[in-house]
């Protein structure tokens, strides 16, 4: 990522804090928020008095005064326009921001600013002119961002849409098959005004609002007619008690779902404190537990198993794993199940990416579904300083792989992934490394533990030729020896070249996404022993991360950053660029 795009990037998430509509925030983000209140304010203490007969010299001053406040509406509206895809990714591109615009504050916004700069631009008749100096008033309605009660009011509302719907439905409805009887009723008595239905309906509906016009004074007079105009005024009672006892069971409700969401969101802060980061003895680092047990996280943090879940489901960057999948399952003999949490990084709509600046790229497009690999993979490519990107989101069941795959539009979040990848694989030179498991639960043990793959079929040894993945293969067969002598040497392990998995499939991802033509790509898995349930899993993370730097970027390995040396609470103070989560 270039220097002036992160710099861009940076001012847009600053500016989208400050412009969150949150009082309770640092406090040069409060002082906007009341600028703006303060601002809002004047404009419609202006709009007020401009009604009055004023002096020529205080009319002068409002004039100002409305200027000042338009120029500064425009200009917030702009940068809230501009920042809407930090927001909301949704509201990414011309498209995006457009859907922000028709959003209820985002109309609120362009109809209070943008239409007045008409009367610049063409000649207005008197009628249009006033009309767009009313729609400043409903700039006022803009308060209702930074006011509990005014959204509460549009949580109820929004909560009871539907009843507040299917209630007005059945009272239209009904009014109108009693109008029609009326008409049927009254047009033989009175048929110079009861000459057709729409009559009775206008008459009927008009009772509801009072009949301000007396434009429907044609009351009934037979005895069916004044039967219906009694039961009219009956649903002219329920057309206003209906919609009130739905919305204020709806407010009821509102509150309850706010408080009980201010409590999951405080469950959920004190779940990634459980996720403080521990010694790791053998680097003498401090890093984030790979996991913890739910009854572990429950006991510590005194939490009960409901709030534990919502917590996790709150997020983000947790999620519940199942420890028994990292277990192979040998004949006859199943693992139990054992229920942990595990915590990742994110900051893109699929999961992590980190651009670092290399010409290596640790990818991990199965982290939601494999424990421990966000783990390892994370602390991988942090050691290394090469690029990460990672797949930390998504549903489970059915599974959609990143790893193969048809179609981009297959899964969710997919096209965002392979854009990033490719991003990150267009400098020259470039290598990547797929890092996934082996041996767990859906696996047997193999007899090595480390197996490498360049895109051929089980079974195929060579290291260079037509339809692999590496297009250098005299720099994978360097990089392939050192790590098999440094895993056998370090930590008496073993690994294979292309010999028990299968990696030619059209469909995998390695073939699918189009990257340049120096471009190298290798697949590593892991033996889940290794990987997560070893004390040195975090030491053969360093020495993969060494073998990597010395083979092929031919480069030592980098000073380690002084974030592995602090204590600290999860991912937090890690190089980690803020991007686009989404909600």
């Amino acid at each position: 990522m270039s220097e002036n795009k992160t710099s861009e990037e940076s001012l847009k998430i600053k500016l989208a804090r400050a412009l969150d509509d949150n009082l309770h925030t640092r406090q040069w983000h409060n002082i906007v928020d009341w600028l703006i209140i303060a601002m809002i304010l004047i404009s419609t203490t202006e709009i007020f008095l401009s009604t009055f007969d004023l002096d020529p010299k205080l009319r002068r001053i409002l004039f100002w005064v409305d200027i000042v406040t338009l120029v500064f509406f425009t200009v917030e509206v702009v940068l809230r326009i501009w920042v809407a895809p930090i927001v909301n990714p949704k509201f990414k591109g011309w498209k995006g921001r457009l859907k922000y615009c028709c959003t209820f504050y985002g109309a609120i916004d362009v109809l209070a600013t943008f239409p007045f700069y008409l009367q610049w631009l063409f000649p207005l008749p008197v009628l249009a002119f006033k009309a767009l100096r009313t729609a400043r008033v409903v700039r006022t309605i803009r308060i209702g961002r930074y006011t509990k009660s005014f959204n509460l009011l549009t949580d109820a509302i929004r909560e009871k849409r539907h009843e507040l719907i299917v209630a007005m439905q059945f009272l239209i409805v009904i009014t109108v098959i009693l109008s029609l009887i009326l008409f049927f009723a009254e047009h033989d008595a009175q048929p110079d005004v009861y000459d057709n239905g729409a009559v009775s309906v206008l008459w009927a509906f008009a009772q509801y609002i009072g009949d301000p016009g007396q434009f429907a004074d044609t009351p009934p007079v037979t005895l069916v007619g004044r039967i219906i105009a009694c039961i009219v005024g009956l649903l002219g009672i329920a057309i206003v008690a209906v919609p009130t006892g739905i919305i204020g069971a709806g407010f009821t409700d509102a509150i309850e779902n706010r408080n009980h969401k201010e409590e999951v969101k405080s469950d959920a802060d004190m779940l990634r404190n459980g996720f403080e980061r521990k010694l790791d003895r053998p680097t003498g680092l401090q890093v984030v537990p790979p996991y913890r047990s739910v009854e572990d996280l429950k006991s510590r943090l005194n939490m009960k198993t409901d709030n534990l879940q919502e917590a996790v489901n709150h997020g983000p960057g947790f999620r519940i794993i199942n420890l028994a999948e990292t277990i192979p399952t040998e004949e006859g003999t199943y693992p139990m199940d054992r229920i942990a949490v595990e915590h990742y990084p994110q900051n893109t709509v699929y999961g992590c990416c980190i651009d670092r600046g290399s010409r290596l790229t640790i990818v991990a497009p199965s982290n939601m579904i494999d424990p421990g690999l966000t783990h390892f993979c994370f602390y991988l490519a942090y050691i290394g300083r090469f690029n990460y990107i990672s797949r930390e989101v998504g549903a489970k069941a059915p599974y959609r792989s990143y790893y193969t795959f048809k179609t981009e539009d297959d899964v969710e979040g997919l096209k965002e992934y392979i854009a990033d990848l490719q991003r990150l694989m267009a400098r020259d030179g470039a290598w990547s490394l797929t890092v996934l498991v082996a041996s767990g639960a859906l696996e047997p043990p193999y007899p090595t533990n480390v197996h490498m793959n360049i895109g051929g079929p089980k079974g195929d040894a060579r290291t260079s030729g037509d339809a692999l993945f590496v297009k250098d293969g005299a720099t994978y067969e360097a990089f392939y020896n050192t790590l098999e002598k440094r895993l056998s040497d370090d930590f008496g392990l073993t690994i294979d070249h292309q010999k028990y998995h299968n990696t030619h499939s059209p469909n995998h991802s390695l073939r699918k996404i189009s990257f340049g033509d120096d471009a190298n790509n290798m697949v590593m898995r892991i033996e889940w022993k290794y990987l997560l349930w070893s004390q040195r899993r975090i030491q053969l993370a360093r020495t993969i991360a060494e073998c990597l730097c010395t083979s092929i970027l031919h480069t030592d390995l980098p000073p380690l950053a002084p974030e592995l040396e602090v204590k600290a609470i999860g991912y937090d103070g890690y190089d980690i660029p803020a991007g686009d989560v989404g909600t």
